[in-house]
């Protein structure tokens, strides 16, 4: 591990192979060695697996009761919350020829071993990958525009909102926001098996789609957190923010009348001052205060589903 760096969390190491002898014999120089382990037996359990959540580095066995490692490190690869940027690393329990091996390395294996291994060269090898894993996730954490939306990240908003607000500061001028987010059938927002997320990510492709086509110009539009999206608007009053959190809700809900879209209803808060300058409000505050709001209302059809922060003025749609 390099000098300085620090981890968050432990390491998490997704071991596919159902050999049990090999995998036991993994698991014996990982979790010493600091790394939460995951042990699953065929390459379609890895694949559901690393898609609920996604590990720091991932093990293979070349043979695999559902096919051999080159077709899952294709799999893997073209997953969008694998990527590339999750080390796979190859172990053959046999003798691998040549072809094999540039094979699985083509398909986005990072390194090819064959048991016996030395144990100690490969946690070396996995610290250098995962905490070059880490960094990668970091400059995903702190950059401005969400790769899965292409809306701004919720460090991107608050900045954005945050010049908003100072020009309307500057103009004594009205500043809404609004948040809106899905509510599954299910209830279930942090699912747990890859057809869920395949569902959800869907979802947030859609409403994100939707949003940058119904919300104006003027408006900055983010994703707050997993499925919550938030639009700050500038010239816009408490009456304002409600008409466009409708507007923005009829935009997604005509997207969603598509077959083989998950279905949700919608719900959504929304904070508004009619004189920034007077109300001495940070953009900060503005998008807290939404949120909360928005987790207070009832999904439509059920009641009240667009609620304003402390009870101010609740609406029905």
């Amino acid at each position: 591990m390099p000098s300085g760096f620090v981890r968050m969390r432990p390491p998490m190491a997704l071991i596919i192979d159902n050999k049990d002898w090999s995998a036991r014999s993994l698991e014996s120089v990982l979790t010493p060695a600091g790394y939460d382990v995951i042990r699953v037996k065929t390459g379609m359990n890895g694949v559901a697996r690393a898609r609920a959540h996604p590990p720091d580095v991932i093990l293979m066995n070349f043979d695999l009761p559902d096919g051999n490692a080159v077709g899952l490190c294709h799999l893997l690869r073209d997953e969008p919350r694998v990527g590339s940027s999750i080390p796979i690393i190859v172990l053959s329990t046999g003798h691998a020829t040549r072809q094999q091996r540039l094979a699985a390395l083509e398909a986005g294996a990072w390194e090819f071993l064959t048991y016996p291994f030395d144990a100690q060269e490969l946690l070396l090898r996995l610290d250098g990958y995962t905490t070059a894993k880490a960094e990668i996730d970091r400059v995903k954490q702190d950059s401005l525009v969400d790769e899965i939306t292409h809306l701004y990240t919720d460090r991107g908003l608050e900045r954005r909102a945050e010049e908003i607000r100072s020009l309307a500061f500057r103009q004594g001028g009205s500043l809404a926001c609004v948040v809106i987010a899905p509510a599954f059938e299910s209830g279930e927002e942090r699912p747990s098996s890859g057809a869920d997320v395949d569902a959800i990510e869907d979802a947030i492709r859609q409403i994100g789609d939707a949003l940058k086509e119904a919300g104006r110009v003027s408006d900055a539009i983010g994703r707050l957190g997993r499925t919550e999206f938030a639009i700050v608007a500038p010239a816009t009053d408490a009456e304002g923010a409600v008409k466009m959190a409708r507007r923005l809700a009829a935009a997604i809900e005509r997207a969603n009348n598509k077959p083989g879209r998950p279905h949700f209803s919608l719900r959504a808060g929304y904070e508004a001052v009619s004189n920034v300058r007077e109300a001495q409000i940070e953009a900060h505050d503005l998008l807290e205060r939404a949120a909360i709001a928005m987790r207070r209302a009832k999904p439509n059809g059920e009641g009240q589903w667009i609620q304003a922060f402390e009870g101010e003025g609740e609406f029905r749609h």
